[in-house]
C-alpha cells in the first residue's frame, strides 16, 4: 500500500475499491514465483464491478433456465412468434382496408399535373430507363414507347405494373417496385404516357400486338 493512501481523493479511494489496482511501485507485493525467461507475473486481482457483472449473469441465466424449465408447456417462443406475425399481418391487412388507394392497383388513373410529370420525367433519368429508351423514348435496346404498339399494353396500369414486376424474362428490364415507391411508379408510368405520340428523332420500328390506344 502506498504511503500516501491515506490522503488521496474520495473519488480516488472509490476507484481503487471498484478495480482493486495496485499503485506503481508496489509490484514486488504481488509478484509471484514464477519466471519465464526472465518474465515474471503479478498476481492482480479481478475488478470487483466485472466480478459483480459475472455474478449477476449467472444468476440471470440459473433464473432463466428455471422459468424456461417449468413453464415450458405455457410458454414457447415459436408460439410468441407466430402470435406476433400474425397480429402484424391482421395490421398491415386493416391498414390496408382502410387506405385502398395506396395498395389497389385498379384504381391507378394517370395524373396529368405539371408537378407529378416533371418527376416522372426526372425518374426516366435518374433510374437510367433512357439507357434503354433513350431520352426522347424513341427506343434503342427497349422498344420505342411513343408509339401505338406495345408488347405488355400501353395503359398507364399495364406501364406500371411493368415498372413494378419487370419486362419480359431475359429482357433486361428489372422489376423496380422493392426499389421505387409505388407513387413514383405511378408518376414514372404517368409521364410514359403523356410522351406517347410525340416524335422522338429516331423513331425505333414498332414492336408488340398490343395496340394502345384500343383502335
Amino acid at each position: 500500500m502506498n504511503k500516501n493512501s491515506e490522503n488521496i481523493s474520495a473519488w480516488k479511494r472509490f476507484m481503487k475499491s471498484m478495480t482493486k489496482a495496485h499503485d506503481l511501485g508496489t509490484e514486488e507485493d504481488i509478484m509471484l514465483d514464477h519466471d519465464y525467461d526472465g518474465i515474471k507475473e503479478l498476481d492482480n486481482v479481478l475488478p470487483p464491478w466485472w466480478l459483480a457483472g459475472f455474478y449477476i449473469t449467472i444468476a440471470i441465466s440459473i433464473f432463466y433456465y428455471i422459468q424456461v424449465f417449468y413453464n415450458s408447456e405455457e410458454y414457447s417462443q415459436a408460439e410468441e412468434f407466430a402470435t406476433e406475425i400474425a397480429e402484424g399481418k391482421a395490421q398491415v391487412e386493416a391498414y390496408k382496408a382502410a387506405n385502398p388507394q395506396l395498395f389497389d392497383d385498379s384504381n391507378i388513373v394517370a395524373l396529368t399535373d405539371e408537378e407529378s410529370l416533371a418527376k416522372g420525367k426526372a425518374l426516366f433519368t435518374e433510374k437510367t430507363c433512357f439507357a434503354c429508351h433513350l431520352a426522347d423514348l424513341g427506343g434503342s435496346i427497349g422498344p420505342n414507347l411513343t408509339d401505338n404498339k406495345w408488347i405488355l399494353g400501353g395503359d398507364v396500369k399495364s406501364i406500371f405494373n411493368t415498372i413494378s414486376k419487370g419486362g419480359r424474362p431475359g429482357k433486361g428490364m428489372i422489376a423496380w417496385e422493392s426499389t421505387i415507391s409505388r407513387e413514383e411508379r405511378i408518376q414514372l408510368a404517368s409521364y410514359i404516357v403523356s410522351m406517347q405520340g410525340t416524335q422522338p428523332a429516331t423513331p425505333k420500328a414498332p414492336e408488340g400486338d398490343i395496340t394502345w390506344p384500343e383502335e
